[in-house]
């Protein structure tokens, strides 16, 4: 079989789900992903329901793993499956490619608790900058990559919001699907004339509440 120009047999794919399945937990389903596609998906029962797109999405693990050439975890909110499921890539190769392989584990596995982040470590320029996470405002999706502001100053990570969501400390708060927001630098909460929430921050900038997190936000800040 060649996909995306990466030649991989029949026979080799059966090989790596048999050897997979023999440490995998029951249930879990797996893919593998190359350049900017998925060329491979065996589904367990479970997730016979959860299609991959051919190509892979900017923000997904196999992107990450792909582009950092290291290992990536994350836990994927409820909207897709109706509950949180979690998602480990790894980097292999694949004719001589980079490729990631991607695990999606069954509902019933919980992943080890990691600790918040203390800090985040931003990039300005050719520059890396360690930030306490106390310092940083809010963090932003913008044009494919993510950027987060501190005294007065911007900087980029590698994180994906949906990554930073599991892993920041309770006092962030997700408010909209480009923004997360540190609610001690929120000045004011307002509606505009369509109804939508607005918040304002203590520097003056605002920024928009999505109807899909309004309800958290009503019980965080308990309003």
């Amino acid at each position: 079989m060649e996909i995306n120009s990466v030649v991989i047999s029949n026979k080799g794919l059966e090989q790596f789900n048999t050897i997979l399945k023999d440490w995998i937990p029951k249930n879990a389903s797996i893919a593998l992903a190359c350049e900017d596609s998925y060329i491979h998906y065996s589904p367990s029962i479970e997730h016979m329901h959860l299609t991959l797109n051919e190509k892979i999405h900017p923000e997904s693990v196999a992107a990450r793993v792909i582009q950092t050439r290291m290992k990536s975890d994350i836990v994927v909110d409820s909207s897709i499956l109706g509950y949180p499921y979690f998602v480990i890539g790894y980097p292999i190769y694949l004719d001589q490619k980079i490729a990631a392989l991607i695990i999606i584990f069954p509902s019933t596995y919980t992943p080890e608790k990691k600790e918040p982040y203390r800090f985040l470590t931003g990039k300005q320029e050719d520059t890396w900058v360690p930030v306490p996470v106390e310092e940083i405002t809010y963090i932003e999706s913008l044009q494919k990559r993510t950027w987060f502001y501190a005294n007065n100053e911007l900087f980029k990570t590698n994180f994906t919001l949906k990554e930073l969501e599991s892993r920041l400390p309770e006092f962030f708060i997700r408010i909209h699907r480009s923004y997360i927001l540190n609610i001690y630098f929120i000045k004011n909460i307002t509606k505009d004339i369509t109804t939508n929430f607005i918040i304002q921050l203590k520097s003056g900038i605002e920024l928009p509440v999505s109807q899909s997190y309004i309800n958290d936000l009503r019980k965080v800040l308990e309003f």
